[in-house]
């Protein structure tokens, strides 16, 4: 968490998106990858090179964050393979990017414990003293993703709640008009 609060400038700095962005996101990747042994194929690099437009924005810069967070001396002693670094900037990136601004992920401490423990989860570690049972719960609360699929489900139930109302309102107006028209 340390770590991604002290990012440097360079991995703040927007993403190279179409001819917009100072940063090939692209580049970082390949040298992460490299830094900790790994090989990687231009093929393997493709989604992060910013053509999918402006809306891709946001993801990529996510992705220059968990480069940084990757390349800390921990990662570089247990050493993650080159699959399993593409796969945390494949899934945890739009994870994290689907329920927060960049920015955030670097200045909230929530979403920082939130990245650092993504991270880990998804390279199969979990902060040091802690159960299985303890890191998932933690990340379980502090997960935008899991925030929002419970908004949702809130709103759908809320929805459906208010739609058994108003049809037991409607049943109560129709058979007390009945009731009213017999007598």
């Amino acid at each position: 968490m340390r770590r991604l609060a002290e990012a440097p400038e360079d991995f703040l700095a927007e993403p190279r998106v179409g001819g917009t962005g100072r940063i090939e996101v692209a580049a970082v990747v390949g040298d992460l990858v490299r830094m900790l042994g790994g090989d990687v194929l231009a093929t393997d690099l493709r989604e992060f090179t910013g053509g999918a437009g402006a809306g891709d924005r946001n993801r990529l810069a996510v992705v220059l964050l968990l480069c940084w967070l990757l390349a800390d001396d921990w990662f570089q002693r247990v050493r993650p393979g080159a699959p399993d670094v593409l796969r945390v900037l494949r899934e945890g990136a739009p994870e994290l990017a689907a329920g927060v601004a960049a920015p955030k992920v670097q200045s909230d401490p929530d979403r920082r414990e939130e990245t650092a423990r993504l991270v880990l989860a998804l390279l199969g570690y979990r902060p040091a003293g802690e159960t299985p049972a303890q890191a998932q719960d933690r990340l379980t609360s502090l997960s935008s993703a899991e925030r929002a699929r419970v908004l949702k489900a809130a709103r759908s139930a809320e929805e459906r709640a208010r739609a058994i109302r108003q049809a037991l309102a409607r049943k109560a107006a129709e058979e007390s008009a009945d009731k009213w028209t017999r007598e």
